[in-house]
């Protein structure tokens, strides 16, 4: 039996990549935020509601406020705490103290999936098309960012072993190890490729985008098994981070023994 072809989900992100109307694009944005202020005014928890509007979010980027927000870079990578912020922004407007602000500001600053909601939650909020966005933004930019620190201190421990000074340079030494040139002439091509300003300043987007790029440039470099073994490294590096993150907002938690 033959089915009818639907509309696109709401958290489906063909809606944006393919052409569209600006009469669309105009009704979708505002649907994802009267659907998050209706749920909030109903007593629904703040965090899901807010992870329920990300997955009705379609638009890639956007002006708010005289500040622009670009949510999915290169068509790939979803930013979706990017998304979060802006959305906890408008109901900071719209209903003041539907959202505590010291949990609001421990929400965006951990970066995490909500402790109330799983990994299969969040993906199906998200829907298919989205979740891989977000998992692009994962390993292209979360993940990547921890491979160069993590390459930044083994340049800096070799160096200081030999009782050489600390200097800027090490982190040109640390990209040109994991992409074959210092991050000096990555930024360059970066900005001709991408056709940036370069009279103007990067914005946290733009550098989030850098990375993305350098991520994808790596994985182009390097035969297979160094990517694994590199990824490998930056998944144990960020586990590290994260654990401390967990370590140090525990003990900075009252003690509710007693």
């Amino acid at each position: 039996m033959s089915h009818a072809s639907r509309d696109p989900e709401p958290n489906d992100w063909s809606q944006i990549i393919e052409p569209s109307s600006e009469t669309a694009i105009t009704h979708a944005v505002p649907e994802a935020v009267v659907h998050l202020r209706t749920a909030l005014a109903a007593g629904a928890p703040w965090r899901h509601a807010i992870i329920e509007a990300i997955g009705r979010w379609t638009m890639p980027e956007e002006t708010y406020e005289g500040r622009n927000y670009r949510y999915l870079l290169q068509g790939e990578a979803f930013d979706w705490l990017l998304l979060a912020e802006r959305l906890c922004a408008d109901v900071d407007g719209a209903i003041p103290g539907a959202i505590p602000s010291d949990e609001k500001e421990k929400f965006l600053f951990n970066g995490q999936i909500p402790d109330t909601m799983d990994e299969d939650q969040f993906r199906d909020y998200l829907g298919p098309s989205k979740y891989r966005a977000y998992m692009n933004f994962r390993y292209g930019v979360v993940l990547e960012e921890a491979l160069q620190l993590t390459s930044e201190e083994e340049v800096r421990k070799r160096h200081l072993s030999r009782s050489l000074p600390d200097n800027e340079e090490l982190t040109e030494q640390a990209f040109n190890r994991l992409y074959g040139k210092p991050r000096s002439e990555l930024l360059e091509e970066f900005q001709k490729a991408t056709r940036k300003d370069r009279r103007r300043n990067l914005t946290l987007s733009d550098l989030n985008e850098f990375t993305y790029w350098l991520h994808k440039r790596r994985i182009n470099l390097w035969d297979p098994a160094r990517v694994a073994s590199d990824t490998r490294k930056a998944i144990r590096r960020l586990e590290q981070l994260e654990q401390r993150r967990n370590e140090r907002r525990r003990s900075s938690q009252p003690n509710a023994a007693g």
